[in-house]
């Protein structure tokens, strides 16, 4: 089905919003049980949304959001799901950058909540490789600074 300009800006709009929402609660540090409900809700909306007009970029960052919100709750298989669903949309369309970084930041961040120091640890070395070749210093430091909220196992 084509979309015409008007139902592009619709899901852009609505895929923006619901990230920044999602944003917000995570960055909220004691989460009502409705909240941690909206929380995950918005991050699959927002991904939904990019999916219909985003590029395979927005993608990857909407399925690291989703993954990260499951993080949160201590939900460990959806969290590492959609962190491997960043992964290989970075890999299967050539994303590098941070959002590359980021996926395999979202495996560490979701192996070390399953207790799973190994991969943890190899996907945390496989972020700080990542990282390297991130072009914008402010998003390499923000990513060092992500992995270091990351607790050792």
């Amino acid at each position: 089905m084509e979309l015409t300009d008007e139902v592009r800006a619709w899901h852009r709009k609505f895929a923006v919003q619901a990230f920044n929402d999602t944003w917000a609660l995570i960055e909220k540090a004691d989460k009502s049980p409705a909240e941690e409900d909206t929380l995950l809700h918005t991050a699959h909306a927002s991904r939904y949304h990019w999916g219909v007009v985003g590029m395979p970029q927005h993608l990857a960052i909407g399925e690291w959001q989703v993954s990260h919100a499951y993080t949160l709750l201590k939900r460990t298989e959806p969290a590492l799901y959609h962190a491997q669903r960043c992964l290989t949309v970075c890999l299967e369309n050539g994303v590098g950058d941070f959002a590359l970084a980021y996926a395999y930041e979202a495996l560490c961040r979701a192996y070390t909540v399953l207790g799973n120091r190994a991969e943890a640890d190899r996907f945390r070395a496989e972020a700080l490789c990542a990282s390297e070749a991130i072009a914008e210093e402010e998003d390499r430091i923000k990513l060092l600074l992500d992995l270091a909220t990351i607790p050792s196992i």
